[in-house]
């Protein structure tokens, strides 16, 4: 398992739409905590808040193209899309400026869901999650910094590693995977929407082309040869008190939706 942590891009200014976001997702999902405990008030809620193709397809529910992007369907849901947001969203929005940044990242969101929409018009299933928007994030960091490393941590059964990889090839590979996921899914899916997540990532590609072109396009990766332009974060890892197991002598033999 492999699990973004940082990245090596830091950004000059505070990200107050980012923080934002990331606040505004846990505060709602802890106002509506309560409903886990009794899961057919948790589905009315999400039929009614979530993004229900079916419902949009009656001409209904239009607000729910927004509410759907700020609801999660579990704790690890919620965990896994704030900590993309965390690592990813302060770049953008540094390249966007703040309030065109939450501009870009509603509409990502719309065209994650669109594109959701578009494969299953009259689904019954709620979609709820920040994904879309956020991978509309990725999209955008992929363009801009392909070449900046991001830290994975390695999880193999008893196997821990810390792995700079380069954007490119982690935010590349995730979008793969959306694409196969929504190619291979089930017709009683995964639970996952594939779909939302690959649309997500191309609007967020196809919004940041005008800027990245306003900075020069090729001329831009040139001059930075695909990394932070303003110089990568440096990390130091130092040595820990927890003992280095050796090996062992061989003696006597002794187990939502998004």
């Amino acid at each position: 398992m492999l699990i973004p942590i940082r990245d090596h891009n830091p950004s000059s200014q505070r990200a107050y739409v980012t923080y934002a976001l990331l606040a505004a997702n846990v505060i709602i999902f802890f106002l509506y905590f309560p409903l886990f405990s009794d899961d057919y008030a948790l589905m009315r809620f999400f039929q009614q808040w979530g993004m229900l193709p079916a419902r949009l397809s009656a001409g209904q529910g239009y607000e729910t193209l927004i509410s759907h992007q700020f609801l999660h369907g579990d704790l690890l849901h919620l965990g896994a899309n704030l900590l993309f947001l965390w690592i990813f969203g302060d770049n953008l929005e540094e390249l966007w400026g703040h309030w065109k940044f939450l501009a870009f990242y509603l509409i990502c969101g719309l065209a994650a869901a669109g594109l959701q929409y578009a494969t299953e018009p009259q689904s019954m299933i709620p979609m709820v999650g920040a994904s879309g928007a956020i991978a509309g994030v990725l999209g955008g960091y992929f363009l801009f910094y392909p070449r900046a490393r991001v830290d994975m941590f390695l999880f193999l059964i008893v196997i821990f590693r810390i792995i700079p990889i380069p954007a490119w090839l982690v935010l590349g590979s995730w979008f793969v995977l959306q694409l196969l996921g929504g190619l291979g899914a089930s017709p009683e899916g995964d639970g996952v929407a594939y779909w939302a997540h690959a649309g997500g990532f191309i609007a967020g590609l196809v919004l940041c082309l005008p800027l990245w072109l306003r900075k020069g396009g090729p001329r831009y990766w040139r001059a930075c040869d695909g990394h932070p332009p303003h110089g990568e974060a440096q990390y130091r890892y130092v040595k820990t008190s927890v003992p280095v197991a050796g090996r062992a002598m061989r003696s006597r033999p002794n187990p939502w939706r998004k």
